[in-house]
Formats: structure tokens, C-alpha cells, sequence
């Protein structure tokens, strides 16, 4: 059993920055990718940025240069912090990992899921 238990989110205006974290727990290897997602309303749950044990990183097209994904192996924590957030950022913001790398990485989804932090970017 695996655990995520993320924590970060909240209202910011437009511009401004948020840093979201999750902490895993459980049944997990620290040489599993570690990734966040999100959904906004009425669309589809998408990958914003993924993180291989080795550092290895993945962004979405639309956060690149604004957001960064970071871990801690020793801790199995992942962080992301999001600069110049803007209001098409707003959404519940999911951390993710798997038994296996690639989904997790490639945009699929691993296995495990954290409940959601949502974030709201006002105009």
C-alpha cells in the first residue's frame, strides 16, 4: 500500500507562486518516477511535470520555464514550484507514482494517486 499526502495549494493572483509538496509513504521505492498532474473543470486530467529517481525530467509544454519539479530520494518527497502562475493554471493538482517508471513520466498515470490540492490563480 502507498500512500501520497500532498500540501501546498492554495489561492495566489496571477503572477505570483505557489510551491506544491507530496510525501510518499508506504510500499515505495525511491527509484520510482514521481510526477504531478492536473484537472481542470470539463477537461481531462493531463501530466504537468515528472522526475525519474536520476533526475531525469518532463514538462508540459505550457509550464515549461515557469514551474519546477524537484525530490528528495531519501525523503520520497516531490516538490513543485510554479512561478508567474496564471489563471488557465487553475485546477486540483494530483501527485502521482507507479510501480513503474514510463506511465508516470510519459503522461499515462502510475499506479498510485494523492488525494488532490487545488490550485486557484485569480486574473
Amino acid at each position: 500500500q502507498v500512500q501520497l499526502v500532498e500540501s501546498g495549494g492554495g489561492l495566489v493572483q496571477a503572477g505570483g507562486s505557489l510551491r506544491l509538496s507530496c510525501a510518499a509513504t508506504g510500499n515505495i521505492y525511491s527509484f520510482n518516477a514521481m510526477g504531478w498532474y492536473r484537472q481542470a473543470p470539463g477537461k481531462q486530467r493531463e501530466l504537468v511535470a515528472a522526475i525519474t529517481s536520476g533526475g531525469a525530467r518532463n514538462y508540459a509544454g505550457s509550464v515549461k520555464g515557469r514551474f519546477t519539479i524537484s525530490r528528495d530520494n531519501a525523503k520520497n518527497t516531490v516538490l513543485l514550484q510554479m512561478n508567474n502562475l496564471k489563471p488557465e493554471d487553475t485546477a486540483v493538482y494530483y501527485c502521482n507514482t507507479g510501480n513503474q517508471s514510463p506511465p508516470v513520466m510519459t503522461g499515462a498515470g502510475g499506479d498510485y494517486w494523492g488525494q488532490g490540492t487545488q490550485v486557484t490563480v485569480s486574473s
